[in-house]
């Protein structure tokens, strides 16, 4: 059994949708986990107000109020893969993330992710992802030390004022085969949600997913592509490259969603996170960060 070493947060809602008790809505919320796992929970003094006052079972439900409990897993998976600080200054930390290590706890994960590790290593508890990346991406995280500047690194990604670059190997279509190079698409579209709701897809409206793909390097069927996403909705560059006609190699999501099984650390998805550029909102110093990280397949 894996216990979270940090507690992870919910905030009630401002309606009960008919939880007389916090217990009720933890069940109503996590109806995977059971009232059992729950009552075992409150009784160990795994379940606290943010404040750090104990949750009975019987404690009412308070709207809005902040929540926290730790997280457990039967058997978590270990990544054999080193991440890396690139750097670090008062209110910033620029880490390396290998593929398949989730950035924050979920899952079948609570100890084994970037978060979790970066707190043990620097021993800063106040750490935070200023975004994300799929855990199957390696690549470049951004983090915020500092509470009092945080909002600051938080308005570069909701304005777009930070550059990112990614690097992604994939099957070329015939069309893309023989296409000249170097080859470059502005992609506008729509994403939204799909069944099962871990996964999304391209479908009609309104666009909300904007990416700058290029096409720079050929093998055979195989293209190295240069990747820019200039917003972030969740599997972004995954459904732009297969729309092109060029599936990114060891994707288990797309095009065609993949049995669940144990990670196969011979085939880390080939989608990196290699750049990031912005103007550093305190100093107003122009950063600059490369991963070290290299994609495993590359056209040769």
């Amino acid at each position: 059994m894996s216990i979270a070493k940090t507690a992870s947060e919910i905030t009630l809602p401002p309606q009960s949708n008919g939880c007389r008790t916090v217990f009720e809505f933890l069940c109503q919320r996590f109806p995977k986990i059971g009232p059992v796992v729950w009552r075992e929970r409150i009784a160990a003094g795994k379940v606290h107000w943010h404040q750090g006052e104990l949750i009975s079972e019987q404690t009412p439900f308070l709207p809005s109020r902040r929540v926290c409990y730790y997280r457990e897993v039967t058997a978590e998976p270990v990544i054999p893969f080193a991440h890396r600080i690139l750097y670090q200054d008062n209110h910033i930390l620029i880490a390396d993330k290998p593929h398949f290590l989730p950035v924050t706890p979920g899952g079948d994960y609570v100890n084994e992710c970037l978060l979790a590790r970066l707190k043990h290593e620097t021993g800063l508890a106040d750490l935070v992802p200023v975004h994300r990346l799929d855990r199957d991406t390696a690549g470049l995280v951004l983090f915020s030390l500092n509470p009092l500047s945080r909002p600051s690194y938080y308005q570069l990604f909701v304005t777009g004022s930070i550059q990112k670059q990614y690097q992604a190997v994939a099957r070329l279509s015939p069309q893309l085969q023989q296409t000249a190079l170097p080859q470059r698409w502005s992609i506008e579209n729509r994403i939204e949600k799909a069944n099962p709701g871990f996964i999304n897809r391209i479908a009609e409206g309104e666009p909300n997913a904007r990416s700058t793909i290029e096409l720079t390097e050929r093998s055979a069927e195989w293209g190295l592509f240069q990747l820019q996403p200039h917003t972030g909705k969740t599997h972004q560059l995954r459904l732009h490259m297969l729309s092109l006609g060029a599936p990114i190699l060891y994707d288990r999501y797309y095009p065609e969603l993949l049995p669940k099984q144990a990670p196969d650390f011979s085939q880390p998805l080939q989608l990196l996170a290699k750049q990031l550029n912005f103007t550093d909102p305190v100093s107003g110093t122009a950063m600059q960060f490369v991963s070290d990280f290299e994609l495993q397949e590359r056209p040769v």
